[in-house]
């Protein structure tokens, strides 16, 4: 089901829900859980919600896509993990095109948009993350340097994921030494990669494997030459692009965790009115009952935030508080039905056959990455609340 230019409704949020259930039907438990066995990517998924417009919900009509808001892309990733399925391997097409789209020249946006809307071309990788530098993006040491229409890029990322899945790499890299720069902040740039051509070509991607299934991989570059073309925007002004699109990612990351959370209690509630010792089942004990309401209570108080939020930047307005509050909560809250459900299963919580230890260790991930909970924190003690720079 593919929405045009539909105005946003509770009947449109409603039709989406269903749209996006029926779809994730086709994939159930087992398709996951084979999968995460296998360390394999979900192609089949990834191509069934690209084939019904789903990943093109961000992309304006124009260019092929939905033009959907924020809150209906949201809506989608969280079904997605309401389900039992796992957004994260596909929720980068979502974030990484608005770089694209928002500060793209009109070449680049008819070239590449049209491509990522109709699941031509797979836009999945952005490489930000560096071993010695962390969440600290000014200090990147990876470099592009110009050398007539080229640029010359040579350094290494660390947790890119998705990128041996990806046609595209959104790259942030330092175009102009820190030394050289007034602010720290200037001086990076953001290339658009095409990794067909590039792998094996100065650039080699290494698979990294975690507790979860999610296709993280290093990136080495050694000269690897692209043109300067690959250049998206105006060279130095990297950093500023790269806050532009940090709200949208945490509003979508939090709608995974609302969807994750829900898909916690329900396991958790069906089990523990169907699992009877002594005679009774375990949900009527209220050590039992309380967690499970506790944690329903926190996730629906998260998604409050996340609407807020989505609300907020589909208006226009500025949002960088809400949607920092709208991650962490809902990461806080789905973490805590993780240990919720575990718990109320006992050792089944921890048999692979159950699907509770598997999205356990998915929704984990979000006390981590995109952005761990003490650099949001440390946001709003800064920014909300006037406290000095922690960092």
């Amino acid at each position: 089901m593919v929405y045009h230019g539909a105005v946003p409704s509770v009947e449109l949020h409603q039709d989406l829900r269903h749209a996006v259930r029926d779809l994730c039907k086709a994939f159930p438990d087992g398709y996951w859980r084979g999968l995460d066995a296998a360390r394999a990517y979900p192609d089949a998924f990834v191509k069934a919600l690209t084939d019904a417009g789903y990943l093109a919900a961000l992309i304006p009509e124009t260019y092929g896509g939905s033009g959907l808001g924020i809150g209906e892309a949201s809506i989608i990733l969280e079904e997605i993990n309401h389900s039992g399925g796992n957004a994260g391997a596909c929720h980068a097409q979502m974030y990484t095109m608005g770089t694209l789209l928002r500060h793209g020249s009109d070449v680049q946006k008819r070239e590449y948009l049209p491509k990522i809307a109709s699941g031509e071309l797979r836009l999945q990788a952005f490489g930000v993350t560096e071993p010695t530098t962390g969440s600290d993006t000014t200090q990147l040491k990876t470099t592009a340097t110009r050398n007539g229409d080229r640029y010359i890029v040579r350094g290494q990322k660390v947790w890119i994921s998705r990128a041996e899945h990806s046609d595209l790499l959104l790259l942030v890299a330092r175009t102009t030494p820190i030394e050289q720069v007034k602010k720290r902040t200037e001086g990076l740039s953001v290339l658009l990669i095409d990794l067909r051509e590039a792998v094996g070509r100065g650039l080699t991607i290494r698979p990294i494997r975690t507790m979860m299934n999610h296709a993280t991989t290093e990136l080495f570059f050694d000269d690897l030459e692209v043109p300067a073309s690959t250049l998206i925007g105006e060279e130095g002004q990297g950093f500023r692009y790269l806050l532009d699109g940090l709200n949208a990612e945490r509003i979508l990351i939090a709608a995974e965790c609302v969807g994750d959370g829900r898909w916690f209690i329900e396991r958790s509630t069906r089990y523990a009115k169907e699992r009877v010792v002594f005679n009774r089942p375990i949900g009527q004990n209220q050590g039992v009952q309380f967690p499970i309401a506790r944690a329903h209570v926190n996730v629906e108080a998260a998604d409050l935030m996340r609407i807020r939020a989505a609300d907020m930047f589909d208006r226009g307005e500025v949002c960088g508080s809400e949607a920092n509050m709208a991650k962490l909560l809902a990461a806080d809250a789905s973490w805590e039905a993780a240990n919720v459900a575990v718990q109320t299963h006992g050792g089944f919580g921890f048999a692979e056959d159950y699907d509770i230890e598997r999205k356990f260790r998915e929704t984990r991930l979000y006390q981590v990455a995109p952005i761990s909970t003490n650099l949001i924190l440390a946001y709003v003690a800064e920014h909300v609340l006037g406290l000095p720079r922690s960092y």
